[in-house]
């Protein structure tokens, strides 16, 4: 499951990123291939986006242990908190009544 979110997620940046760069770069459509313009600019715009696309996946790749370790941290406070509740006189209420 988690091979086809990876390619699922590869396959949409690349497919935005080559719809970002032809609209961009594609001006001439007399030609079955590319002018040297045409070919400068997609190697410009890819280049760009895949260095973004890499620096954002280095953040993420940082950031991600933390946020991991703040989330397993609130989980358990959570479960502590219900373990104290539960431990109460009276217990945690097992339904609400309506007025």
């Amino acid at each position: 499951h988690l091979r086809q979110q990876t390619l699922r997620d590869f396959l949409l940046v690349y497919n935005r990123m080559t719809e970002i760069c032809f609209q961009r770069c594609s001006s001439n459509f007399n030609y079955r291939n590319l002018t040297m313009d045409e070919e400068r600019c997609v190697d410009s715009c890819a280049g760009k986006l895949i260095r973004s696309n890499h620096r954002l996946m280095g953040t993420y790749v940082q950031l991600m242990p933390r946020m991991v370790q703040r989330r397993m941290e609130e989980m358990e406070s959570k479960a502590a908190e219900n373990a104290k509740a539960a431990e109460a006189p009276g217990g945690l209420p097992t339904h609400t009544q309506s007025r």
